[in-house]
């Protein structure tokens, strides 16, 4: 008998994904010819790719479970896409840089600390089996297994890296500058000043 495996620490599992979009990215609809996933800022090679040459790129295939911020996770999520940590070696990462940040089309940027992005991190472009649904993030989105799912960052469209730390849009409102699930980084400890912070200003 196989033995039933937990959900992490402090999270509980759901069977379908609960949807969000903070900025309207549903009513996107990209036009594949001229959407381009950009590598810019402290790289000694910009590049800049179209979907077909991400999806004719070596495929890392897992089942690994997807953890929100908000406690729910989805279990064995079959995911697929090239190697990010790959596609960056590319670019030449200058040794300077020390985040990633994502930017989205509909606006929606988030920050990653570049010691998070590991063999296992992808450039989605499959979510069990299947191309990306819109609502999902098509036609690419980031999948970080150590991070929690609000910097798997939907509908990509430019990596741009940074030596300095800069917030994304939940950063802004408090939410944790790393967010590594098995450290329940989901807040920092000073939520409400910087929620406070963010009105005023």
């Amino acid at each position: 008998m196989e033995k039933e495996i937990p959900p992490a620490k402090g999270q509980f599992y759901i069977k379908n994904f609960i949807l969000y979009d903070a900025l309207n990215g549903n009513s996107l609809d990209v036009d594949l010819a001229q959407w381009k996933l950009e590598i810019d800022g402290l790289v000694n090679k910009k590049l800049a790719f179209s979907y077909d040459e991400l999806d004719k790129m070596e495929h890392l295939k897992y089942n690994l479970d997807f953890n929100c911020v908000t406690k729910w996770s989805i279990k064995n999520v079959l995911w697929e896409g090239p190697s990010l940590k790959k596609i960056l070696e590319m670019a030449d990462v200058n040794k300077e840089a020390k985040f990633a940040i994502f930017y989205c089309l509909d606006g929606y940027t988030v920050p990653i600390n570049l010691e998070d992005i590991t063999e296992d991190s992808i450039i989605a472009l499959k979510l069990n089996g299947e191309i990306l649904k819109k609502e999902q993030g098509f036609p690419a989105r980031p999948f970080i297994p150590s991070l929690y799912g609000w910097k798997s960052a939907k509908w990509l469209k430019l990596i741009f890296l940074v030596k300095d730390y800069k917030d994304g849009y939940w950063e802004r409102y408090g939410y944790h500058s790393r967010g590594r699930w098995a450290n329940q980084e989901r807040f920092e400890s000073d939520i409400w000043k910087r929620i406070r912070k963010t009105v005023i200003s």
